[in-house]
């Protein structure tokens, strides 16, 4: 059975109003000769039209991936967990010329297993009290949305609180893989992550829907080793061999192929320059003091991803934690901005929901995360504010389960500016939005959830820090040469609980050159070695 064929045949292929399901992370696994190829059909012809299309993680560098579907009436649905990078999207999604769902990641990595097992759905506490419980807004994110049916229900086992997300039968999935033989026998060598691939391939045959592979090599039958083989060829029903690899089978945004990137090889870490003491340094050395011996961490973008891993790294603490990152990677050096979910010299590489498994079951001993609007009970939101749609991504599955949440923020949005002299901090030009909020526009994380599970939280900006209780938000350390009153109170919508023991942020964090946090890191080890042995 010859299963080669090209991208024109397959989306002539298509019928409108098709469920198609894609597999990315950033643009890792974008199958750009098939989706260039579907692009170019709707502008030339009008057809398909009208798909709904499900994806886990975000997909897109601003300009590929699902950014190439982003017209009105090429897609009539979307679910899924994040469009930060896929601006196209959040604009279809503010206008409501799009029908959007915005699920959490790892609950929609778990669902495409459910549904390939022959469930009906999958069930979770991830979500409850944010914006997907159906309470609120069932992951409903824009009002044409809000006109149909949640993807999620609230249900009771033994007497506890659940939420049902439910299935999405699907009509064709278009997934990568590096080499195919002539039967279908997919393998990864060169792919930098192998994400929920074989669970998307599994739950399209559930539905009695297309398999279709794109890949970069095409080899004769029988020639690949079984235990390399990811995605058999009993799943898979056509093969598409990219047309011009180096645009449209790359590895991540920024390479066409690097080994180190997907584990082959391991490359000696540049001393890299210390971060200049700026306002998003001084947030990350606050959190760094938050780190442990031999602590599993998960790093979010934005100021936690830029400044927690070079920070300990200046620190020379890097080496004894565990830095992870959704998509899969373990170890290592996770890379940031459209390379998000890749990682220099990872130890391990392992499926996207299994990833999610280890965080949902309680294995990040601290996630730190960013936040864009905080409220007196601890919300938090960073999905949606204002005109801007974001999405969810694996916020809310790795916050919830974490044992301790450490959010990353300065404390006003949009151009605060600061002067750091003497080990002390001046407030020189306030942000002119402010953080602090009596209402927030979306909950993508519950402090009522989290105090119900007796979570540590701390809130960190530049110039003060705060902590969940049971009663709300307290403040329990100021910046030196802030003034509380004009620089913390009167620049929020609330007034937050303040500490009988308020103190001074550490003056090492305002000071040039090494806090000294390592010296203090590895006794503290030894110490606790001590004690165990």
């Amino acid at each position: 059975m010859n299963k080669k064929t090209d991208a024109q045949t397959i989306v002539s292929s298509i019928k409108n109003e098709s469920t198609l399901a894609l597999c990315g992370f950033t643009l890792m696994g974008a199958c750009e000769t098939f989706l260039k190829e579907l692009e170019d059909s709707f502008l030339i012809k009008g057809y398909p039209n009208n798909l709904t299309v499900i994806h886990a993680a975000g997909h897109s560098d601003r300009k590929s991936g699902i950014e190439r579907l982003a017209y009105k009436g090429l897609v009539s649905k979307i679910i899924g967990s994040h469009w930060g990078l896929a601006p196209k999207w959040g604009e279809l999604i503010n206008n409501n010329e799009v029908e959007a769902h915005c699920l959490p990641q790892g609950q929609l990595t778990h669902l495409f297993r459910a549904m390939a097992g022959g469930k009906p759905g999958n069930f979770s506490k991830v979500g409850i009290g944010t914006f997907v419980d159906p309470r609120i807004e069932g992951g409903r994110i824009n009002e044409k949305a809000k006109q149909n049916d949640s993807y999620v229900d609230l249900i009771s086992i033994q007497r506890e609180e659940y939420l049902f997300y439910k299935e999405v039968p699907i009509d064709l999935c278009v997934i990568r893989g590096t080499t195919a033989d002539e039967f279908g026998n997919v393998t990864m060598e060169d792919e930098a992550l192998k994400l929920e691939a074989l669970s998307i391939a599994q739950a399209t045959k559930r539905y009695g829907g297309k398999v279709i592979i794109q890949v970069k090599n095409y080899v004769k039958r029988g020639t690949l080793s079984s235990k390399d083989v990811v995605i058999p060829g009993i799943y898979v029903d056509d093969i598409l061999l990219a047309e011009e690899p180096l645009q449209e089978h790359r590895q991540t945004a920024c390479s066409f192929y690097n080994p180190v990137f997907s584990g082959w090889l391991k490359e000696p870490l540049e001393e890299i320059d210390a971060l200049p003491l700026d306002i998003r340094k001084i947030i990350g050395r606050r959190a760094v003091k938050e780190l442990f011996p031999g602590a599993i961490v998960n790093l979010g973008t934005g100021i936690p991803g830029d400044t927690v891993g070079p920070v300990s790294e200046e620190e020379g603490i890097l080496g004894a934690i565990n830095l992870t990152v959704e998509s899969g990677a373990i170890g290592g050096q996770p890379l940031g901005g459209t390379d998000f979910g890749i990682t220099r010299n990872a130890e391990a590489i392992i499926e996207h929901p299994y990833q999610f498994d280890y965080y949902t079951g309680r294995g990040v001993d601290i996630t730190y995360m960013g936040t864009a609007e905080v409220d007196f009970q601890g919300n938090v939101n960073v999905s949606k504010f204002g005109s801007k749609t974001v999405g969810c991504g694996g916020f809310i599955d790795i916050t919830q389960n974490a044992r301790k949440v450490v959010f990353c923020s300065t404390f006003t949005a949009g151009g605060c500016e600061v002067v750091i002299k003497d080990n002390k901090i001046k407030i020189a030009k306030e942000g002119k939005f402010r953080k602090f909020k009596e209402f927030i526009g979306q909950i993508t994380f519950s402090g009522d959830y989290s105090k119900n599970k007796n979570q540590e939280v701390l809130y960190i900006t530049e110039r003060a820090v705060f902590k969940l209780t049971q009663d709300g938000l307290m403040l329990i350390e100021i910046a030196p040469g802030v003034d509380l009153n004009r620089d913390i109170l009167a620049q929020m919508d609330f007034k937050p609980i303040i500490s009988n023991n308020l103190k001074e942020m550490d003056v090492e964090i305002f000071s040039e050159g090494k806090m000294g946090v390592g010296e203090q890191f590895y006794e503290n080890d030894f110490k606790q070695q001590s004690v165990i042995y």
